[in-house]
């Protein structure tokens, strides 16, 4: 509270007053107290003698105030209240509309102190005369009864601080005091307009006024003014939108008052309480549900809900998390995120293009900056809400951000054993003879314990032969994988998911069996975005976030968690990685949706049909995506769907319109030897002079056959090479260039080959095949 006036000088003036409101407060405890009730004089000796003994101080906090989300940008994307109210300062609020409040409410305020002994006296002997009980609370001790019943928290203490009792009475009158010795007049008036409940979900007057009006409270009539200010009396039987004609009648005393104490004249008040009640309204509206990004908001919300209990809200009790829940929602908290408008709106965009709101199957996507951690959107296919269609599980992220139980990661869970298998030492010509079934025994976990024999298969039977780290994975052999991870072990395998923050959505440790290396484990989108955010960084890992600052309604900065980075991962390791990752957008399982820049990536069918993931990246935005449905993948298959269909369909559009004229950065060049191999370039027809700088560009070693030889390529020029262009050779190796010397010469006339007999044309002539 703002302190003034306080007599600090003259305590002999302060304890006379208190001594004078100790008898009165005796007097006034035996009026107040309901007639014919026996005992009443007791009661009133009994509180008068403790009046001068309560606690004086009201200590109270600034009334409950919404809370309010905002984009990285700085726009509005949602709030967080279950009291509509936003503060404002006296000046802010309209003159005729504070002097409609003093009318109606306490017209000699600012001539009595907290007790206005005319007044009491009149309604005192008013409750006498008649059944009805007539108000003598000034408005400072309205304003102390808001303040209590504001800083309710339970049901139980509500009804303690609006109990018709005496205690509570001479207790509102003794902190009364305290505010007038405290405050100034005009203070106690700014307080109580922006703490009275107005109806309708509105807290105080600049919030009841946009409720109402859709206009700030600087802006109010005459009429609406005296229709704010005779609500407060009855908020809910005076409410203009549930009961207009009561609040009309209500709206007139009002403007009768304001003329008879000479605040406007009698025709200002006959002309207004003519016109009908012209309601403009603004419903308010909040929390998730009502914003046009309710997953992300979803996920701010916990991750707040989190910061606002100093990390412990999920292993407290449900009452202590409502108390948590009930500090966001009145805490007047200004909440700066990570989100990226045009990424959400890209994500929103490529998911509903893809999968229709309605479906029984559901789109979901998350995408992270790579080296900062920073959630820039996510998003579903489906409504945010409940009913038909819609969904109010955030399925995208894990459990404790509104999500569920997770779904599998597919095939993208295999990028991780090709990690942990670089990190060993294997060259990348690593290779296994995989058909399309195997049987893989022996491995052990993280505990040592034996594991059970596994015997996967390919998801397409003519996957059989020779993979290498390359191949395998471009074209995702499950059999390949499957010996790869017995040879780097199951353990180094799920270790190196762990490095990249893999854990599964319900928030437990990945399961170590042999099938994880094909994502049998249930993940989030989230986190799979953010492990490839990793490699994309070069091996810098960083754990999601999805707030960079909040202040309370002071200004004050709260202590908010930036992400936890960290390198997990050599540089060069990462480098090699993505190397292989974007032969799967050009020569493997994700042919045919690159983004028009540097890109790689990863697809993902799940076991048995469950579900579809794609999981990619370029240096500066990650993404992960899956298609299912959330009935139940177990009973309801997705048959038919690979990641390369509508999880692929859904990164390419998203990633495309979220990185419009960003610059189209390119990935590093793996340094090391890791026996990588490379594609020979197809040089045929070039100088030799350009052929040699083209072959040693992709590291390989060059050299010139000597001689020349026939072809049918320009004299000079090269006629092949060995190898062969467009076949994959160990990076360093030598490439031979062979130069061509011309065509080779016709034959003469008489060298010419004898006429074909007369044969029928489809006979099989040398060259010309069979049927």
């Amino acid at each position: 509270m703002n302190e003034a006036n306080h007599d600090r000088a003259n305590p002999f003036s302060t304890l006379f007053r208190l001594l004078g409101a100790a008898v009165v407060a005796g007097v006034l405890v035996a009026f107040v107290a309901l007639p014919g009730v026996g005992g009443a004089g007791l009661t009133a000796r009994n509180a008068a003698t403790d009046f001068q003994g309560m606690d004086s101080r009201l200590r109270s906090k600034p009334p409950s105030e919404k809370t309010v989300v905002y984009d990285a940008d700085g726009k509005q994307i949602a709030t967080f209240f279950d009291r509509y109210r936003e503060s404002v300062k006296l000046a802010k609020v309209a003159p005729i509309m504070r002097t409609a409040i003093v009318d109606i409410e306490d017209s000699r305020f600012y001539q009595h102190g907290a007790l206005d002994l005319k007044g009491t006296i009149r309604a005192l002997a008013s409750n006498v005369e008649t059944e009805q009980t007539q108000g003598g609370s000034t408005l400072t001790q309205q304003y102390v009864k808001n303040i209590l019943v504001d800083a309710t928290k339970t049901k139980e203490e509500y009804q303690e601080v609006t109990a018709p009792t005496v205690g509570r009475k001479i207790r509102e009158l003794r902190y009364a005091l305290d505010l007038e010795e405290h405050m100034s007049k005009d203070e106690i008036l700014q307080g109580y307009l922006n703490i009275a409940y107005f109806g309708s979900g509105a807290y105080g007057v600049q919030a009841a006024s946009k409720r109402y009006f859709s206009k700030p409270a600087s802006k109010l009539s005459l009429e609406q003014a005296a229709l704010l200010a005779g609500i407060t009396q009855n908020p809910t039987a005076y409410d203009p939108i549930l009961h207009p004609a009561e609040a009309r009648k209500r709206r007139d005393i009002v403007l009768y008052r304001m003329a008879q104490l000479g605040h406007i004249s009698q025709e200002q008040a006959r002309t207004s309480a003519a016109k009908p009640i012209e309601l403009n309204r603004t419903d308010p509206v909040g929390g998730c549900e009502s914003s046009d990004v309710p997953y992300f908001c979803e996920y701010v919300k916990y991750d707040m809900l989190n910061i606002l209990s100093g990390g412990k809200y999920w292993s407290m009790t449900s009452k202590q998390q409502q108390s948590v829940v009930n500090k966001l929602n009145r805490g007047g908290y200004r909440i700066r995120t990570t989100l990226d408008p045009k990424a959400q709106k890209a994500a929103d965009q490529a998911l509903r293009n893809t999968v229709s709101p309605t479906s029984q199957k559901v789109g979901a996507e998350a995408m992270v900056e790579p080296g900062t951690g920073k959630l820039r959107a996510i998003g579903l296919s489906k409504r945010f809400g409940s009913g038909t269609g819609r969904t109010a599980i955030n399925l995208a992220a894990d459990r404790q951000h509104g999500g569920g139980a997770g779904i599998s990661a597919g095939s993208t869970f295999k990028v991780f054993t090709l990690a942990a298998a670089l990190d060993e030492g294997l060259p990348v010509t690593t290779s296994f003879s995989s058909g399309s079934s195997t049987t893989v025994s022996g491995m052990t976990n993280c505990k040592g314990g034996p594991t059970q024999i596994w015997s996967p298969s390919n998801s397409d039977p003519a996957e059989a032969g020779s993979y290498n780290l390359k191949t395998g994975t471009w074209h995702s052999v499950n059999t390949f994988y499957a010996q790869l991870e017995k040879k780097v072990g199951l353990c180094d395998a799920v270790k190196m998911a762990k490095r990249f923050g893999m854990k599964k959505a319900t928030g437990e440790p990945l399961d170590e069996v042999p099938s994880q290396v094909l994502g049998t484990n249930d993940i989030d989108m989230v986190h799979l975005a953010a492990a490839y955010a990793g490699f994309a960084a070069r091996g810098k890992y960083c754990t999601p976030i999805s707030v960079t600052s909040v202040t309370d309604l002071n200004g004050k900065k709260i202590s908010v968690p930036g992400s936890n980075c960290s390198q997990v991962i050599d540089e060069p390791l990462a480098d090699e990685v993505n190397s292989i990752l974007q032969g799967v957008l050009t020569r493997g399982t994700a042919r045919g949706r690159s983004i028009g820049r540097p890109a790689a990536g990863k697809t993902g069918t799940c076991e048995e049909h469950m579900c579809a993931v794609f999981a990619g990246f370029t240096p500066n935005l990650a993404a992960a995506t899956a298609y299912w449905d959330p009935r139940g993948p177990n009973r309801y298959k997705v048959y038919g769907v690979f990641g390369a269909d509508q999880p692929a369909s859904i990164w390419q559009q998203s990633m495309e319109r979220a990185l419009s004229g960003r610059p189209a950065l390119g990935f590093s060049r793996p340094v090391g030897d890791f026996g990588d191999t490379a594609t020979v370039p197809d040089v045929r027809g070039m100088t030799v002079d350009d052929a040699i700088a083209r072959l040693k560009a992709e590291q390989f070693s060059v050299s010139v056959a000597s001689g020349a030889v026939e072809s049918d390529e320009e004299k000079g020029r090269v006629a092949s090479t060995s190898p062969d262009g467009g076949t994959d050779a160990p990076i360093g190796s030598s490439v031979i260039i062979y130069v061509s010397k011309g065509k080779p010469d016709k034959p003469e006339n008489g060298d010419s080959p004898p006429p074909s007999p007369n044969l029928p044309p489809d006979f099989p002539l040398p060259g010309r095949g069979g049927h």
